[in-house]
């Protein structure tokens, strides 16, 4: 049986068949952006500028890479960010939390933590943005708010929004939920202040390449190119958004991969990583995070650095100086 996502970027007798609840979906998300924008639902000022990283599409399309890339860029300006995020999959009986490198990604989830290893800036997750922000600003020395994935959360003031852009699926079939991949309508891009494209850009797109990292070992901590493994088999492991991005990226660089795709945010256990071989293990950063606790020397994690057009950094900090 075919998953729901297939129909998204393909037409078929199925996505007619769910239009209508499409057209139902679009009608609500237009509604609701509606009562924030006419004040009748109230959005949040945050007392520093806050920048919103986001899609209108479900899966992934390097949202992450994109924030890390962001912190950097402005801590090197001067600034001191923090980071404000969903903390989805987190099993936490209380919100907001503030988030560390070796907090549990059981309780907060795994691109909270996979986040705040890689940012080294303060951290707060939980469902309501703007209990998130408000904690980070009473508990922190920090003067802007990097929101990942917030781009439907209206509650939350923001002065920048970012849409990252898959370039190689972009949009799908075009259609909103459930019909298509689209959590909002495809002209909500117009509003944003800037579109970063993962691949090739179209018109007015700022383009974004995850470069991947050296290698690193979940048992004995070692290092390695990536390159250490071309012409080898490996097992290739991705609980992420678009696992087949992941695998082309392996085979990009000469290796042959058995593939082990996931649902994202896959709730890993030591049998979904072991296998009866000796062939090397090879998995995503976040799912590297979940994974540490039960992996051995086999296993090795291929983390990504995100590579932006640095033409995009003067308007950043025009709008939040703004």
């Amino acid at each position: 049986m075919k998953r729901l996502d297939y129909y998204w970027y393909n037409n078929s007798l199925v996505t007619l068949l769910m239009l209508p609840v499409s057209w139902l979906f679009c009608f609500v998300v237009i509604v609701r952006r509606a009562l924030y924008r006419l004040g009748m639902l109230k959005v949040h000022q945050m007392s520093v500028p806050v920048i919103v990283v986001g899609n209108i599409s479900v899966g992934g399309t390097g949202k992450t890479p994109l924030v890390t890339w962001l912190v950097e860029v402005l801590r090197t300006h001067g600034y001191a960010p923090g980071i404000v995020s969903r903390g989805y999959g987190g099993q936490a009986s209380h919100w907001p939390q503030q988030v560390r490198a070796d907090s549990d990604p059981h309780m907060v989830g795994d691109e909270a933590v996979l986040l705040s290893r890689r940012c080294h800036c303060p951290m707060a997750v939980g469902p309501d943005r703007v209990a998130a922000g408000e904690a980070l600003l009473a508990y922190t020395e920090c003067d802007v708010i990097v929101s990942d994935d917030g781009l439907q959360h209206y509650a939350l003031g923001r002065d920048m929004e970012i849409a990252v852009v898959d370039g190689v699926r972009r949009f799908g079939n075009q259609h909103c939920l459930p019909a298509g991949p689209l959590r909002e309508p495809l002209a909500r891009l117009a509003t944003v202040d800037a579109v970063v494209t993962n691949g090739v850009p179209g018109g007015r797109e700022y383009r974004m390449d995850l470069v991947p990292g050296s290698l690193r070992n979940l048992s004995n901590k070692q290092s390695a190119p990536l390159s250490q493994f071309a012409g080898q088999t490996v097992h290739a492991i991705a609980g992420i958004g678009n696992p087949q991005r992941f695998f082309r990226q392996l085979e990009g660089q000469g290796i042959t991969v058995i593939k082990h795709p996931f649902a994202d945010h896959h709730p890993f256990v030591r049998e979904d990583i072991v296998f009866d071989d000796a062939l090397p293990v090879l998995m995503t950063e976040k799912d590297a995070v979940k994974c540490q606790a039960f992996a051995d020397e086999r296993h090795w994690c291929v983390p990504v650095d995100a590579k932006v057009d640095e033409r995009i950094i003067p308007l950043i900090l025009r709008l939040i100086k703004r």
